[in-house]
């Protein structure tokens, strides 16, 4: 290379650190906090995005998506974010009811086409409404990975399905809910899970992702591991892309929708969900696209269980960026861990997906997420 131009490069890199002084520092003292924070808490990767002023100003992969290949997680590859899932199904029920083809306040049970109904307390309806915010009396006791567990036609003990308080009474976080929703979407909608929130949600905010994993591109999966803190090791988790195809040809429309996981299965990008963010940071619309009214987007913020500050699929905390009160929700599955969370009112958001860590907890927050979301505001956001 000529002498000219290790010059000109040379003065356009000292152009830039004057012109962005305060961008070259945040983004190296937030690179170093953060590969730290991965090596105390034995981090594989960490993808992350910051909204400020409702504009992405940071995405970054560290580490890596998969140990055996030694490959670097990239910024574009995708994770099955788990229960942050849970938002996408309840922004489709939203949808639906917006269009008028069913209310939160219809019986579930009509909804799915079998009685869904605490047989300690009969002649109180569990509703749409329930469901979504965790306040049915549903609980997981029986598994979530087919509505036969809690179908009376097809499990003589459905009745272990349901908590020893009345619907509506109480709250306990269910994945079994959300799987029931999501072939609620499926009945009244007349289309596949999958492909309606790829049709409704996805495309429109031109975003790539999905619950399918054979319409998806797979080389952009990012392994996830469990680690075991007593040998202090990883390993795969094979079912955490499990295709699923057999289940798929024999799909019965309406019943075996969690094969797709309403509840968990939804696969992004950190960047991709820091958009999907944005659209509820404003209340329903990311840069005129409507994908639900400020009304519904407002219902899904407001807390149904008071004492849970949840609402539907999005809760409100004040821990998790210390005395900030934000809007998101969090997700654990397969040694994966993530964190999506908001304020509608400051125009800010954090994303962040680990595919594997020590996951030690502080105040029901996996801990590294917590710490690495701190170090993000404090570079980017406060």
């Amino acid at each position: 290379m000529k002498p000219i131009v290790y010059k000109t490069i040379f003065i356009a890199c000292c152009l830039l650190a004057v012109l962005q002084p305060e961008s070259f520092s945040q983004r190296g003292r937030a690179r170093a906090e953060i590969k730290k924070l991965m090596q105390e808490y034995n981090a594989v990767g960490l993808s992350v995005a910051v909204v400020k002023n409702d504009k992405i100003v940071y995405t970054h992969a560290f580490g890596l998506k998969n140990i055996a290949q030694r490959q670097a997680l990239k910024r574009n590859d995708i994770f099955r974010i788990a229960s942050i899932s849970k938002s996408f199904s309840a922004t489709a029920i939203l949808q639906l009811v917006e269009a008028g083809k069913l209310s939160l306040d219809d019986d579930i049970s009509h909804l799915v086409g079998f009685t869904v109904r605490n047989p300690a307390y009969p002649d109180v309806v569990i509703t749409l409404r329930m469901v979504l915010s965790h306040t049915s009396s549903i609980n997981d006791s029986q598994g979530y990975f087919k509505l036969d567990v809690i179908n009376p036609a097809t499990n003589p003990g459905y009745a272990a399905c349901y908590s020893n308080y009345p619907p509506g009474g109480g709250y306990r976080y269910c994945n079994l809910n959300f799987n029931m929703a999501g072939a609620v979407i499926e009945k009244i909608s007349g289309e596949r899970f999958d492909q309606y929130v790829v049709n409704h949600i996805l495309k429109p905010l031109r975003l790539y992702g999905g619950y399918c994993i054979d319409s998806l591109d797979t080389s952009l999966f990012a392994t996830l591991y469990e680690y075991d803190s007593a040998t202090q090791k990883f390993t795969a988790a094979a079912d955490a892309y499990n295709p699923r195809r057999e289940e798929i040809r024999n799909y019965m429309p309406g019943y075996s929708t969690p094969v797709f996981s309403p509840t968990g299965g939804m696969k992004i990008s950190a960047r991709d969900l820091a958009v999907y963010m944005q659209m509820h940071m404003n209340r329903g619309t990311y840069r005129g696209i409507q994908i639900i009214s400020e009304k519904s987007a407002q219902e899904m913020q407001t807390a149904v269980s008071e004492a849970q500050k949840y609402g539907l699929a999005l809760l409100t905390t004040d821990t998790f960026i210390p005395g900030r009160q934000l809007t998101g929700h969090t997700g654990s599955a397969y040694g994966l861990y993530s964190a999506m969370f908001f304020s509608p009112e400051d125009k800010f958001g954090l994303v962040l997906i680990t595919n594997g860590c020590d996951a030690a907890y502080t105040n029901g927050d996996i801990t590294f997420l917590k710490a690495a979301a701190q170090v993000l505001y404090k570079n980017f956001i406060e």
